[in-house]
């Protein structure tokens, strides 16, 4: 494990001034706010998901990233390939609420987020609430269903809260949403809008397992469904206490400047006709913070970016007909600007 004495001091710091603030801290606490804990917490829960995933480590830890910077994941992939398996994994490793929508065409937007009826006896309206109300919300082949029903979780996945003929009621904390989707190219299904896509903080394709992780899947899943057997390595608590920790990781400026040049170089280049938002900048440092978190690091390093700007930055970005022509894709293109971006600084960023 890294530390850095700037970084340390402000986990620290944060801690004992929580509990000057709001009383008196317990000692566990203070543990589960170092960062070994958080790596070690982040490790039991990955090694549950991969007993189930056969050969599939960088998703199952862009997944786990994902989930401790709050954001949401988007697995895309052809059908069959473990898509639902590592999101229902993922929620079974820890010990909270779990919810599935099955997206169809059918699917009304009052299904996911819920509805107001009227009571007879007590002769008033009562909120039945939908699906979304639980901490990991599985949203399974998304683009299948409507438009319409896709934006009933714009707010929810955005400000964490439901609002329903006028009344607004607060989502489950944590809250996550894992939404599977297949190829828009696939018979029946809708392409996800850009605001929608903007809300997922990644996207992550499964792909197809080797034939060694094939081999064992055949003969690990075919006499059981290995989720049966699945037990929480992990409770709520832990997961809250992981996310606040994560949040105190530290980000030097150079580090920061990094990010904006490599946003605003998605907004220039011809080669794309819409770049990258503001928060897609902001989701790419959360997501740096959880993985050096779960690297036992308490600050962030350039290569954390490099790393998760694909992922996080390629599915919000749309690529321009001259580019698609010359059939380049939007993962391509931010490969090559992170190529020719510097890291200004990097040595003074890496350690400050």
């Amino acid at each position: 494990m890294q530390l850095t004495g700037n970084a340390d001091a402000q986990i620290s710091g944060a801690s004992s001034g929580g509990a000057s603030s709001g009383g008196a801290s317990p000692s566990s606490d203070a543990a589960r706010a170092r960062p070994d804990w958080v790596a070690e917490t982040a490790d039991r829960i990955r090694q549950s998901v991969e007993s189930v995933i056969e050969g599939k480590a960088e998703a199952v830890r862009l997944a786990l990233t994902v989930l401790l910077a709050e954001g949401h994941l988007l697995i895309e992939d052809v059908p069959g390939v473990g898509k639902t398996m590592l999101a229902k994994a993922l929620a079974k490793s820890i010990d909270c609420t779990v919810r599935r929508i099955q997206f169809t065409p059918d699917l009304l937007p009052s299904d996911v987020t819920g509805v107001t009826i009227y009571d007879p006896q007590s002769r008033s309206f009562e909120f039945k609430p939908g699906a979304v109300f639980a901490h990991f919300v599985l949203g399974d082949e998304i683009n299948r269903a409507s438009p319409k029903t896709q934006s009933a979780l714009l707010e929810c996945m955005g400000e964490h809260q439901v609002t329903v003929d006028g009344s607004t009621y607060p989502l489950e904390i944590p809250f996550m949403v894992l939404a599977t989707q297949n190829p828009v190219e696939m018979e029946g299904t809708y392409p996800l809008p850009e605001a929608q896509r903007d809300r997922f903080m990644a996207r992550v394709a499964i792909g197809y397992p080797s034939p060694n992780a094939e081999l064992r899947m055949l003969d690990g899943h075919s006499a059981a469904n290995p989720l049966d057997a699945l037990q929480p390595v992990a409770e709520v608590a832990d997961l809250v206490k992981l996310i606040e920790t994560v949040r105190l990781i530290h980000v030097s400026d150079e580090v920061k400047r990094y990010v904006i040049d490599l946003v605003n170089a998605t907004r220039a280049t011809p080669e794309l006709r819409l770049g990258a938002s503001p928060r897609a900048a902001l989701h790419l440092v959360r997501a740096a913070r959880a993985k050096a978190a779960i690297e036992g690091r308490a600050f962030v390093l350039p290569d954390d970016i490099k790393v998760l700007a694909v992922p996080v930055l390629a599915h919000r970005l749309l690529v321009s007909s001259e580019a698609r022509v010359a059939r380049r894709t939007a993962e391509q293109i931010v490969t090559d600007l992170l190529s020719r971006i510097p890291v200004v600084g990097r040595q003074s960023g890496a350690h400050q």
